[in-house]
């Protein structure tokens, strides 16, 4: 199953520049698994020390947000997840 991750800008340091990767799982938390196995750098990015996804990323799967069960929704073949950062100033 292919399953193309959209990496932000801030995080492509992590995979080489580049702004997508192709992964495989049948959840989304399967496939930012992948995603970290073939990009090691991106788990301290993605994830806190208990496994969960940081409060400052919005995940997306098919332009749909995912949020509040961002690692369970389902994926299928040709699916599209995207990260994104949630931005806070003043």
């Amino acid at each position: 199953m292919s399953i193309q991750v959209y990496i932000h800008k801030t995080h492509r340091q992590f995979t080489g520049g580049r702004e997508t990767v192709d992964v495989a799982g049948a959840t989304v938390g399967e496939c930012l698994d992948h995603l970290v196995r073939q990009h090691p750098d991106l788990q301290n990015m993605l994830f806190d020390g208990k496994g969960k996804l940081h409060n400052t990323l919005e995940i997306y799967l098919n332009m749909e947000s995912t949020y509040p069960e961002e690692l369970a929704k389902p994926t299928r073949e040709g699916d599209e997840i995207f990260i994104t950062l949630m931005l806070a100033g003043g």
